[in-house]
């Protein structure tokens, strides 16, 4: 029967470790600061007696304990287990691991979770590189949980991940920022309609509208941002992510001019396309 130990017993941790007892697997674990007292887990007081025994070691601890506690892990774990590393980090991090579990002859797996653990438990998708890959997804498949194997080193995950990041904490920024205006103004309903609105079409078209039109259309939407921008200071809301749209706008355009050999500097007249 394989074991599988769980370090950070948290909320994500405690999911996953019940989530693998119920799959049928041996579960120990280790946290220092969280008592799961779950049915079937054995909870250690070292992470390497947690560990010594494991076929697959699951690091949940938080990218900044994450090289310091795996590296405790890896010195006591057997030759060719699987260590797999949850939390999120930086490429160089996850490459930085895997060198350290090659020293030690363990099998590293650079695991990115692609959605909120809370919402489906173990069944959370996953996307994992690394040469512990595809032993890691075999484990887990008998779990049910969508796992993608991407092949490639540690860090291939990573910056997959943390390419979604930017655009779905990007996201969160301008939802909050714009509904956090209209409630000001008093007009949340109605822009909460307008959000959904948006998202309820063709995604693909909407993604290249966002990309054609922004470029096409620069200048006039720089004006448009500088205005937006004015407005929430009259609310008294935060601008933070209009500033930003602004950036980029400004950039887009003084990029325009470059390659059309005109001067960079604003054209006050605004241009009559739609958005």
């Amino acid at each position: 029967m394989t074991t599988v130990a769980i370090i950070g017993l948290g909320e994500a941790g405690g999911f996953y470790a019940r989530g693998l007892r119920d799959a049928g697997y041996t579960v120990t674990g280790y946290d220092p600061f969280t008592r799961l007292d779950a049915e079937g887990v054995s909870q250690m007081p070292s992470v390497a007696e947690a560990v010594e025994n494991a076929e697959l070691v699951v690091s949940l601890v938080g990218a900044r304990a994450a090289q310091d506690v795996g590296s405790t892990a890896l010195a006591v774990m057997k030759r060719g287990a699987i260590f797999a590393d949850l939390n999120t980090g930086s490429p160089e991090l996850k490459a930085s691991m895997a060198a350290i579990a090659a020293t030690h002859q363990v099998r590293f797996a650079d695991v990115a979770v692609l959605a909120p653990v809370p919402r489906a438990g173990v069944l959370t998708p996953l996307m994992v590189s690394g040469d512990g890959a595809d032993a890691f997804a075999q484990i887990m498949s008998i779990t049910g949980a969508p796992v993608e194997s991407i092949g490639g080193a540690a860090g291939d995950a990573a910056g997959r991940k943390l390419l979604r990041s930017v655009f779905m904490k990007g996201l969160a920024s301008v939802v909050l920022e714009s509904v956090t205006a209209a409630e000001a103004a008093g007009q949340g309903d109605w822009l909460r309609q307008q959000i959904a609105a948006e998202f309820s079409g063709d995604a693909q078209a909407l993604i290249e509208r966002l990309i054609s039109g922004s470029r096409e259309h620069a200048e006039r939407r720089a004006h448009e941002t500088e205005d937006a921008a004015a407005y929430l200071d009259t609310l008294g809301s935060p601008n933070w992510t209009t500033h930003a749209a602004h950036t980029w706008l400004s950039k887009l355009h003084e990029e325009q001019n470059t390659r059309r050999g005109l001067s960079s500097a604003p054209n006050n007249g605004k241009d009559s396309s739609h958005a």
